[in-house]
């Protein structure tokens, strides 16, 4: 057994001497007997020890008890205590000082250097515990200082996006804004030529073919304004659901005119009207987007000389509306990206777009309380069923 410098606490001299020889003979170093605490403490001022053994009932004003708090608390050194008493009141009194060990008179020497031995184990034990979780803090604190210097950072970083992002959609809304006056104007002009090419001119033909043109060009390109108006305000969280009363027919008739007014192919568009009512209440500008660019796109995939089924129900108050094209149709490995902004199938080939529409469609249904569904197959045609709750 290794050598331990050893302090005794005995008010009984002869008790003290007994295990004095009993220690020694085992090679420990006696620092000191005591026979009262208070001059157990002295001696600890003085000297260093790696363990105590500490008779409970001493005399004086400090007992083996207090004496032992204070040199937990002073010194940090394992304690044994000695008592010739086992009763539970003994031992109630010294468990709440954390004893390393606890020897019953009269003992013998194999049991004391096993007591001996466990304390200095145990308080080992405790001290590399201690140790490890004082790192184990440690550690827990710097990385939490590192998490909240980075939540700091990432907090800037996404303040500045946010900046960032409100000034890209202030530059596209106003952009988008600016450009809005002179397409307005071109549009009319374009318009103009038109009336002016139908009086006699040399040059009616091309006047009337180039305003076409003209005109053609502007609505694509206006279109493609709206579009980023629209996203520009759905980026900026200001899209919002206005519900007003409106006319189902001349609703329907804004958005015939205009789908019909755009068609560059040789195709027709079927309408099948059911039972439905006067006037409804809704957010019209959402409604004009869904209808709009649905019935568009089924005209502008579709196959020349085909036609394209547009019907519109009434039932539970919701409006159903199936948009249906035999056009080129989605591959089927793409029909999942169809709603992703600025999406394209491979296969549309020459046919101009932004691909935007359906993406508008989508977030316009989405504010509406609506859901839309497709089925799709590739060179066969697209049908759209869109269900719209209104009051």
């Amino acid at each position: 057994m290794f050598s331990l410098k050893i302090l005794i606490v005995e008010d009984d001299s002869v008790s003290a001497l007994l295990l004095q020889r009993a220690l020694e003979k085992n090679n420990h170093d006696i620092i000191g007997i005591a026979d009262s605490g208070e001059k157990a403490l002295d001696i600890l001022e003085e000297n260093i020890a790696d363990i105590v053994m500490m008779d409970i009932n001493l005399a004086g004003e400090l007992d083996g008890i207090k004496t032992t708090e204070i040199v937990n608390e002073k010194y940090d050194i394992p304690v044994v205590y000695l008592s010739a008493s086992s009763d539970a009141e003994t031992l109630n009194k010294v468990v709440g000082t954390n004893p390393s060990a606890y020897v019953i008179k009269p003992f013998n020497i194999r049991e004391l250097n096993m007591v001996i031995e466990l304390a200095i184990f145990k308080d080992r034990k405790e001290k590399e515990l201690q140790k490890l979780n004082n790192e184990l803090e440690e550690k827990v604190r710097q990385r939490t200082a590192d998490l909240h210097e980075a939540n700091k950072e990432l907090t800037k970083a996404l303040e500045k996006e946010r900046e960032i992002n409100e000034l890209k959609s202030r530059i596209v809304l106003n952009v988008s804004h600016g450009f809005k006056t002179p397409l307005t104007s071109i549009l009319s002009s374009a318009q103009l030529l038109q009336i002016y090419a139908e009086k006699d001119h040399p040059f009616k033909v091309k006047i009337a073919k180039h305003a076409s043109k003209i005109e053609n060009s502007v609505r694509a390109l206006n279109n493609l304004l709206t579009s980023v108006l629209f996203f520009g305000k759905a980026d900026a969280d200001k899209m919002e659901f206005k519900p007003k009363k409106m006319f189902v027919g001349a609703f329907v008739k804004e958005v015939l005119d205009t789908v019909k007014a755009g068609i560059e192919n040789d195709v027709t568009i079927k309408v099948t009207l059911g039972d439905l009512p006067k006037t409804i209440v809704s957010d019209s500008e959402l409604l004009y987007q869904v209808f709009e660019n649905l019935l568009s796109n089924s005209v502008k995939y579709s196959k020349e000389g085909k036609s394209v089924d547009f019907k519109l129900d009434f039932k539970d108050q919701k409006l159903l509306a199936t948009f249906s094209d035999k056009g080129i149709g989605i591959p089927k490995k793409e029909q999942s990206q169809l709603f992703d902004r600025f999406f394209r199938a491979h296969n549309v080939g020459i046919i101009e777009g932004s691909g935007l529409g359906l993406s508008i469609v989508k977030k316009c249904v989405e504010v509406l309380g609506g859901e839309i569904t497709f089925e799709s197959e590739e060179n066969k045609g697209t049908t759209f069923y869109v269900s719209i709750p209104v009051k």
